[in-house]
């Protein structure tokens, strides 16, 4: 794959352009990858609306019929379903490492092995989420370790 760069100061916007052979998976994971980048959540707290850029999301959490966003700095709410999150964020590197938790794998420090075949999970921020042993060897294959 060949990357060009042409930058172009009387361009008023960001252009990205793909030229391939071929419509690819490759392709197409590539193309799903940068629409993201541009992609948002709508979350509420303390009753205001919140655009959120997916990128800044580090995980969500379901919680007693609730499901919680989680960036850096704060916890916001979604009124949607975790299944329909899942679904929606699927191509954003959206990953779920337990029946009430999803995490975006790019916001992953480190992984270490814990008891009954689980995963603990810290992440960019130091919070630790720990993947079920249902869900563990999933992730062990989607990063690569397995």
């Amino acid at each position: 794959m060949k990357i060009s760069i042409n930058i172009n100061p009387d361009n008023p916007e960001t252009e990205i352009s793909v030229t391939c052979p071929a419509l690819t998976p490759e392709v197409e994971k590539l193309i799903s990858m940068v629409r993201v980048m541009d992609s948002k959540l709508t979350v509420k707290k303390d009753g205001e609306v919140f655009l959120l850029d997916i990128g800044d999301i580090l995980y969500l959490e379901a919680m007693e019929r609730k499901c919680f966003v989680y960036t850096d700095g704060a916890v916001y709410e979604s009124e949607s379903k975790l299944y329909e999150l899942e679904q929606q964020l699927a191509a954003s590197g959206f990953f779920r490492v337990s029946k009430s938790t999803l995490l975006q794998l790019k916001h992953i420090k480190s992984l270490r092995a814990d008891l009954n075949h689980r995963i603990r999970i810290t992440m960019d921020n130091g919070e630790q989420i720990i993947a079920s042993r249902m869900y563990a060897d999933d992730l062990r294959e989607r990063l690569g370790l397995k």
